[in-house]
């Protein structure tokens, strides 16, 4: 233990590392000093929102369904974020979902151990919660309403089955995310909202904006594996972590208040008739608690400012805003459709 808490230094893989959350992490990680090797198998590479990243980690081209012993010997931990990354895109197909998202992430896993990696962190989700009227923490019941969230929770329960003295697999049940990446993605609730406001002067909600939903800041959730990593194995050998800020709670119509307060002059509109059954609010108090020095501190405020100065920098226009390559579901509904990925999601050629 007292040999890990002075380690500064680390071998990493992030698999996912050229995502919308994996592009900040792996800087951040990098700044931290670590030696940082991405995994990634390309599906939305070509979508760059900024230029402003130097340099990237070294990326192995591969779907993690097919990572080998031999590919992760050497690497001190394993941050996985690199499954189909969020409800609609993953009822796209269910069983393709779960053979990517579940299957996938066993065999990482189980890979890992073999590789006599140490540290494991894995990237659930709030939404394992799905509807509930109460304040959830990681002792409340699951309730999974969709093929992702119901993969976060088979992957949970696997994931701590394999934990022992020399595996020690941590899980951030992250909340939603939100702020600006090099890899932008707009179908993310705030960063959804914040683009509509901004190239068209509405702020267009989906369903009557009720539901309430807790948020976090992708950097905050980069702090989060730093301090994870950081900490001595027992405080997070097998450990859940709900990911957020317990101030962080909002139903959408609140979001889209704030929102409109740093896009003035837009109009709000609700859709009475939109139907989202996902409805959570869910307490951080425990890896405030259990990790000293972290703190999830940057609120949805400062996230969306800090979203309108990269649309202004970027002069983002609507045509840009409902492209493909900041949607989940489009970029992987065009790359199925133009035959450039097979039935399963694997590569038929690169191009």
């Amino acid at each position: 233990m007292a040999s890990f808490k002075k380690r500064e230094y680390m071998r990493i893989l992030v698999t996912g590392s050229e995502g919308y959350l994996g592009i900040p992490l792996t800087k951040v990680l990098v700044e931290y000093g670590h030696d940082v090797v991405g995994l990634d198998t390309g599906y939305y590479r070509p979508a760059w929102f900024t230029n402003d990243v130097k340099r990237l980690p070294p990326v192995m081209n591969k779907d993690v369904r097919k990572v080998t012993t031999a590919d992760l010997m050497g690497f001190d931990a394993v941050v996985h974020l690199a499954e189909l990354s969020n409800d609609p895109l993953g009822q796209l197909n269910q069983s393709v979902t779960v053979d990517v998202n579940h299957k996938g992430t066993v065999h990482l896993a189980k890979t890992a151990k073999r590789a006599e990696v140490s540290r494991f962190v894995y990237f659930s989700s709030c939404s394992v919660y799905g509807a509930s009227d109460e304040l959830l923490t990681e002792e409340s019941a699951v309730n999974p309403l969709t093929a992702y969230a119901e993969c976060k929770v088979l992957n949970e329960k696997a994931l701590l089955e394999l934990a022992d003295e020399a595996f020690t697999p941590t899980i951030l049940r992250n909340a939603t995310a939100f702020g600006p990446s090099p890899r932008m993605r707009f179908d993310l609730v705030i960063n959804n909202l914040a683009g509509l406001a901004f190239t068209t002067k509405k702020i267009k909600m989906e369903s009557d904006g009720t539901p309430w939903r807790p948020f976090v800041h992708i950097l905050d959730i980069a702090e989060a594996v730093v301090h994870v990593l950081r900490a001595p194995k027992e405080l997070v050998q097998g450990e859940i972590l709900n990911v957020g800020n317990s101030n962080s709670n909002y139903q959408i119509k609140d979001i889209a208040r704030i929102v409109s307060e740093v896009f003035p002059d837009c109009r709000i509109t609700l859709n009475p008739d939109g139907v989202d059954k996902r409805n959570y609010r869910v307490s951080f108090d425990k890896i405030h608690r259990i990790l000293p020095g972290y703190r999830s501190k940057r609120d949805v405020k400062l996230g969306i400012v800090e979203l309108k100065k990269v649309f202004e920098r970027t002069h983002l226009t609507h045509e840009m805003f409902t492209s493909r390559h900041f949607n989940r579901l489009k970029q992987m509904s065009y790359l199925k459709k133009s035959g450039k990925l097979t039935r399963s999601l694997y590569w038929r050629a690169r191009s």
